[in-house]
């Protein structure tokens, strides 16, 4: 499972909608490896397990306005009727639903990265409220170790060290990986 390569193709199927982020049907249903109309199929067969704010619908209007926005195809070919957008609830509970392999692997991996989002936002927390110099460098340790899981979690360590660097608002990271 290489969970930076399914992160980041989620992040890029990632839109805002109604000051949500969501993902597209179509979308969804590619990251899965189903069609689309699969993912539909499924959410009208279980329309309990998606209560408000686990789906938002868009009207004609909104999803031709947005089609130029996320360059889809007004064309032959192109999605005509307005898709059914997952905010991250609905994801999580379309999980519960669909079957194949394939969106098993992408489900695990997206809690497996939420999971460590939520451990860095942690630690980034414990260290903006901690003045113990060594508490800070634990803690920055730490970060990087997230960092460098969440950017390749199976990073190939050489006889060379590997320098994770990365500059926040209110913190810079620097992470080194030293052969033992």
């Amino acid at each position: 499972m290489n969970i930076p390569f399914i992160m980041n193709e989620v992040e890029s199927k990632i839109i805002s909608f109604k000051d949500k982020k969501v993902i597209l049907d179509n979308d969804v249903a590619a990251l899965n490896g189903v069609e689309t109309k699969r993912i539909n199929e499924a959410v009208k067969n279980n329309q309990d397990k998606f209560p408000e704010g686990y789906l938002l619908n868009l009207s004609s209007e909104e999803w031709f306005d947005m089609k130029s926005k996320i360059s889809t195809s007004f064309g032959p070919g192109g999605k005509v009727k307005p898709p059914v957008a997952f905010t991250e609830k609905g994801l999580y509970m379309l999980a519960t639903i669909l079957k194949s392999s394939k969106a098993t692997e992408t489900t695990l991996a997206i809690v497996e990265a939420f999971a460590k989002l939520r451990s860095l936002t942690t630690t980034f927390s414990e260290l903006n409220q901690t003045a113990d110099p060594k508490k800070q460098k634990k803690l920055i340790n730490r970060s990087g170790e997230i960092i460098s899981d969440l950017l390749d979690d199976q990073l190939q360590i050489s006889d060379t060290e590997t320098t994770i660097e990365l500059n926040f608002a209110v913190v810079k990271l620097k992470h080194t990986i030293k052969r033992k």
